[in-house]
This record gives structure tokens, C-alpha cells and sequence, in this order.
């Protein structure tokens, strides 16, 4: 299925041979229950146990939306319960976990249930979009699931303000800078070593990395802090996201690789213009330093089935950023670029570098701009990734199967390898109200 969150359109997918997709009149796509709020404490000794276990899920999901693609609808009802069947043993393991470490219970029958959502609809050709044509043959095939509505013309956007962030001043108003460069030495791979460690292809779409050199499905805590970095001020932190492409019908390295074409991710892999790795204040108290290693996620990469709830990326253009889509590629006027903006969570627990939905150790501070009790403020990174595509070019991030490469499923990761002398630094720095670039 592709469609538009929250409003309740929906386009088709119909995919060809060379991986690309065409928009006809039927979708469908797999919806199956969140686990987020299920997995908020699990005990070490159990931790991998559930990785792998949401991991294997993930593999479950993409296969059937793959064979949910070539099956007629009168077939779909045993599609579906033979992936239950696939779910139950898988989620009873997360069950039992969850309760060898006193977590509220799960039920795995209600978790096992998956459905289709189809619905009939218009088909929006992407290619008469904002009437500029968009290519033909292969270049007018290249949707992979996105319609009209997925793409909103920067300049008819109302201006928001910016996000929330923006909008509430930080305590001491200080930035800290790691330059770490635009991923020049291509270091991208499927793999996700903080949702899914030990599993290769965990993430099933290709991210860009900077920052470690190391990052990967299997990259132990001394892997990475020995590993070399691309920051200029040896920050050893690991920084990645989702890649764009451009639906130019072209055929990347990873055409029939895992990540890539195996997992509908096709089209020319844009390299970003600029990226900017900023840490700033909180608006209500100086900040902490983070602690070693911790994890951070921001966005949900199965927003699109999931619900928006977790989804926090935002698009806009160079020039327009008082403008922001949560839901929609924007589309910038020449001269402007496409800018993805990554806020990560600001508020630790004060004890763990992770927790068992990656989640609730490091949150959001509340609408005040202050950190819930018992919750300190570390530094509040934010990942600004900008990009020349080009004019007339359609375009979009990689994403799980199921989730069709919509705008809303953007999200980045992060592990804090700063030494511990930078991060004092940059802590300092923050808090003195100064702007430090390293």
C-alpha cells in the first residue's frame, strides 16, 4: 500500500521486472501491531534475545509484502495466516523474555495478527507533478509506491516557525560542531547495530555513515572505540541515516543486493551536499555530558504503518526552513535544496545507554522544553543533511519493504563515541553560551 498518513489516500504499487514501480488502482500493504510500547525493559541477559527476535519479524513482514505483491485476493487470507503462524513462536520468545525481567506482559496472539489494508483510489501519476513533466519509460516508472500527494511545493508550504526545538531558547544558547564530513569514502551498509546488532541487512535499506569507521551489524563497544572517524576533531561517534535517491530509473551498485534492489530500494544514491552535526542546549538547565556509548534513535522507520506517534524528521529547502513537512518531499525551487532535518531526544534516565525499544532511556523534553523528573539534559544533537537533486528529478529515501518509501518513515541513529575530553568540551561550550566548531 502506499498512501498518505493521516488522510486516508492511498496509491498502488505494481512492481517491474528491473525493480522500479508503476502507480495503478489497487494498494496493499502489511499492517501489523507496534511493539514499541511492549518492549520498555528487558534484562541484559535478554536484550539480543529480543534484537533478533524483532529482527527475524522484520524478515517475516518484508517477504510476505513481497508475496502479498504477486497474490490475487482471494488468496490473501492465507497469506496472512501463514505469516501469524511465522509470528507466533518468534513474538512468544519476546514474551517470555519480557517476563524474565518483571516486564508488563505481552500477548503474542494479539502481536501475531497482521492484516491487509487495500483500498481503491484514483492513480496520481507522479510524473505531472506540479506540472514538470518527470521523464518517461523507466524515469516515469519510478514511484516505487509515492503519488502526488507525497510532494508539496516549498513555496505554497505556510510558514510554522520552524520546529520545536527551534522555537524554544536554549539554556546558555551554545552550539558544539562536529565536522565529519559528507560520507566521501561511501561508507553505506543495510545494517542497523543498534535496532538489530549481530544481524546483517537488519535494517533492509542502505544507510550513509559518517563519523566511525566501523559501523556495522557487528561492531562491538571496543570495535568502535578503537575504530578511526571521519570527524576532524576526533569524535569516534557513530552517525547514519537512510539513504535518497533519485527515481531516475537508473540501475546503483546494490541493484540486486540486499538493502537495495532485493528490498525495493532502487535509483541513483545521492551523496549529500552538506551535512551539518550539531549539539545544543536545553531550554530549561545546562546540560550533562552523555554518557559512553549510548544509544540514540530518532524517527520511526515503520511510521507509515505504525502511526506517527515516534515520527520526528522533518523536510524542507535551503531558504525555506521556517517551513517543515513531516509527511510530504518537499519540492524546492531552483537554486534551493532538499533539507532533511533529524532532532534527536534530548532527556536521559540518568542510568542506561539503551533500552529495549531503543526509546525510553533517552525522550523528548515535554512541550515546556524542561526534562520530566528524574530525567536529565544532555547536549541535543541535531543532523542537518542537505542535497542537490536535480531539477525535474523525483526522489526518496529508502525504507523497509512495507513502508514504501513514504517521507514520514525518515528517522537517524547514533552512538556516542566522543572522547570523553571532547564531550566535557563540548558540554562546556554549550553551557557558556559560545559557538565551538571542531
Amino acid at each position: 500500500m502506499a498512501g498518505l498518513v493521516g488522510s486516508g489516500a492511498m496509491v498502488a504499487v505494481s512492481n517491474y521486472e528491473d525493480g522500479s514501480s508503476g502507480l495503478v488502482a489497487l494498494a496493499s500493504t502489511l499492517q501489523c501491531p507496534d511493539l514499541t510500547d511492549s518492549l520498555s525493559q528487558v534484562s541484559g541477559a535478554d536484550q539480543r534475545v529480543v534484537d533478533e527476535s524483532v529482527a527475524l519479524l522484520d524478515v517475516q513482514v518484508g517477504s510476505a509484502y513481497d508475496r502479498l505483491q504477486k497474490t490475487p485476493v482471494a488468496k490473501r487470507d492465507a497469506l496472512v495466516n501463514d505469516l501469524y503462524a511465522q509470528r507466533m513462536p518468534v513474538l512468544t520468545r519476546i514474551s517470555d523474555a519480557l517476563a524474565r525481567s518483571s516486564s508488563p506482559p505481552m500477548d503474542p496472539k494479539q502481536m501475531a495478527s497482521c492484516k491487509v489494508v487495500t483500498a481503491s483510489s484514483e492513480a496520481d501519476s507522479i510524473v505531472s507533478l506540479r506540472g514538470r513533466g518527470g521523464g518517461k519509460g523507466k524515469n516515469a516508472k519510478g514511484g516505487r509506491g509515492l503519488s502526488r500527494q507525497d510532494f508539496a511545493d516549498i513555496t505554497q508550504v505556510r510558514p510554522d516557525g520552524g520546529s520545536k526545538g527551534d522555537k524554544q531558547k536554549a539554556s546558555g544558547g551554545g552550539q558544539f560542531t562536529s565536522e565529519c564530513g559528507r560520507n566521501e569514502n561511501g561508507h553505506s551498509n543495510p545494517d542497523n547495530v543498534i535496532v538489530a546488532p549481530g544481524v546483517s541487512n537488519g535494517a533492509h535499506h542502505m544507510h550513509d555513515y559518517v563519523g566511525n569507521l566501523e559501523t556495522g551489524a557487528f561492531s562491538s563497544d571496543n570495535k568502535l572505540a578503537g575504530a578511526g572517524t571521519t570527524c576532524r576533531n576526533g569524535d569516534k561517534s557513530a552517525y547514519y541515516w537512510p539513504v535518497l535517491r533519485v527515481l531516475d530509473g537508473s540501475r546503483e551498485r546494490d541493484a540486486k543486493a540486499p538493502g537495495g534492489g532485493q528490498d525495493k530500494n532502487v535509483g541513483k544514491i545521492l551523496q549529500p551536499a552538506d551535512v551539518k552535526l550539531v549539539m545544543e542546549g536545553n531550554p530549561a538547565d545546562n546540560v550533562t555530558e552523555m554518557p559512553p556509548l549510548m544509544r540514540v534513535i530518532t524517527g520511526d522507520a515503520k511510521a507509515f504503518t505504525d502511526g506517527i506517534k515516534n515520527a520526528n524528521a522533518s523536510w524542507t529547502c535551503t531558504g525555506f526552513e521556517d517551513r517543515r513537512l513531516k509527511d510530504k518531499y518537499p519540492i524546492c525551487p531552483q537554486g534551493s535544496r532538499v533539507e532533511r532535518n533529524l532532532e534527536f531526544p534530548s532527556c536521559w534516565d540518568g542510568k542506561n545507554i539503551d533500552s529495549a525499544n531503543h526509546r525510553t532511556h533517552v525522550v523528548f523534553p515535554q512541550d515546556d522544553g524542561s526534562c520530566q523528573k528524574r530525567f536529565k539534559a544532555v547536549p541535543k544533537l541535531t543532523m542537518r543533511l542537505a542535497y542537490d537533486v536535480p531539477q525535474n528529478a523525483f526522489f526518496a529515501i529508502d525504507s523497509f519493504p512495507e513502508q514504501v518509501h513514504k517521507p514520514v518513515t525518515d528517522h537517524g541513529d547514533f552512538i556516542n563515541v566522543m572522547p570523553q575530553d571532547l564531550m566535557r568540551k563540548a558540554v562546556k561550550c554549550i553551557n557558556s553560551g559560545r559557538q565551538c566548531e571542531d
